[in-house]
């Protein structure tokens, strides 16, 4: 059939990268939460100090993130997507070099700054690739990435600490010099494996690029929530800011995890390696999690509720934890609910909000629903370095996220009330 072959070697051809390059791409923003089991000690960080540059990050994203997506549609994927990776990859290794509470926050700046605009970017470049019913299947696939960095880079980082003291450097400095250079080796082979547009496919055959184009095109000429506007509108679109406050909540959950876990994790009185072997629990089942639901998505055709029952779980298992610091097992047991409902949402979350939009106003209107959601992971982390300097307590700390999932989701289950189902795919 000449639709499942075609799509099929899309697949292959672009998301075997993609997915790589967001796996290093979250690695190389979260091993900031195992560094810290040394780092903090050793330049002087107290918990505020430390919960104002986790989230410092993310002022810098915000700064770029419209700016890079539009970029990317202005200049093509393959130069725009290696251009981040190879600055980001630079900056993230300059973290060795990190001496104290100001470089340290100029450099989790400098990162986010130099990051921006990738995970819009993909989410738009995937809008050039694949029809709407096999988004939420396919962003879920390409997201998966994200619990698997959590998987795959939580026991290495934990075993990399062991390194402390080889050629002088600490273990926390070769976190960041170690997991920095596959991504500087993937940005500068970004130009070779992308390709910018269906219709430069030359690895397609004629009838499926002339398939896909016509599929694609098919689908721009239906009526989207979000019409053809100018930018600041779009910017400033109700659906656009209600999804951003959506997604609020389940990127503030999994920042949280990422940055915070291997040191509540630790506070039981594990080593850096069982630490790193404990924490890689809750992503793992995240990641398989993911994908099933993502898949759900797209069988169903349904959107809307693949995206608040995750959210709901997610905020209930936030709250649960504030009565599991006794245990270490049942912490485990919230922090993976806590992870499969971020995780799980995201899939059908930017299928939904891709749905909603045409392609004149999807570059910003993605990036500004990512910029403005990743957004409020920076008063997260500076909440939770500061209440738990106050208090002690990591649980009471994450309280927030959990309210502001509540009522992400109560908003999302407004505007989507009469939300069409999208043509779903046999399997």
């Amino acid at each position: 059939m000449l639709e499942a072959a075609t799509m099929r070697r899309v697949s292959w051809r672009l998301m075997p990268f993609l997915m790589f390059a967001y796996l290093l791409c979250y690695i190389d923003r979260i091993n900031l939460g195992f560094a810290s089991l040394q780092m903090n000690k050793a330049i002087g960080l107290d918990p505020k100090i430390y919960g104002l540059g986790a989230g410092i990050f993310f002022i810098g994203y915000f700064i770029l993130e419209v700016p890079s997506n539009l970029a990317l549609e202005r200049f093509g994927a393959r130069r725009w997507i290696g251009r981040i990776m190879v600055s980001w990859g630079v900056v993230s290794m300059a973290f060795a070099l990190t001496s104290g509470p100001i470089s340290f926050l100029v450099l989790r700046f400098l990162l986010g700054a130099a990051e921006a605009g990738f995970f819009p970017g993909v989410i738009l470049y995937l809008t050039y690739w694949y029809p709407a019913e096999y988004r939420a299947k396919i962003v879920g696939i390409f997201m998966v990435a994200l619990p698997l960095a959590g998987l795959i880079g939580s026991p290495i980082s934990g075993a990399i600490l062991g390194m402390d003291g080889v050629w002088g450097l600490g273990g926390w400095q070769w976190i960041f010099i170690i997991e920095a250079i596959p991504t500087l080796v993937l940005g500068f082979l970004a130009v070779v494996c992308l390709t910018d547009k269906p219709a430069m496919a030359d690895w397609l055959t004629p009838e499926q690029r002339a398939w896909l184009q016509a599929k694609l095109e098919a689908e721009r000429q239906r009526v989207q929530r979000v019409p053809p506007m100018s930018l600041w509108k779009v910017l400033s679109n109700k659906y656009v800011l209600i999804m951003a406050l959506v997604y609020s909540g389940a990127a503030g959950a999994a920042t949280a995890l990422a940055l915070w876990m291997p040191q509540q994790v630790k506070s039981f009185g594990l080593n850096n390696l069982q630490t790193g072997l404990m924490t890689a629990i809750p992503f793992g089942v995240a990641a398989v999690w993911m994908v099933l639901w993502g898949r759900n998505s797209d069988r169903t055709g349904e959107r809307v509720w693949h995206n608040t029952l995750p959210q709901l779980w997610m905020a209930a298992a936030l709250v649960g934890i504030y009565f599991a610091t006794s245990s270490l097992w049942l912490t485990i047991t919230f922090l993976t609910l806590i992870a499969a409902g971020s995780y799980a949402s995201k899939g059908p979350f930017w299928a939904l909000s891709s749905e909603w939009m045409g392609p004149k106003v999807a570059a910003a209107g993605l990036a500004q629903i990512n910029a403005l959601g990743t957004l409020s992971a920076f008063f997260f982390n500076f909440m939770i370095g500061w209440i738990q300097a106050e208090t002690g307590s990591f649980p009471l700390a994450i309280m927030p996220i959990a309210l502001v999932a509540a009522t992400g989701t109560i908003c999302l289950l407004v505007i989507g009330r009469n939300q069409p189902r999208t043509v779903s795919i046999s399997t």
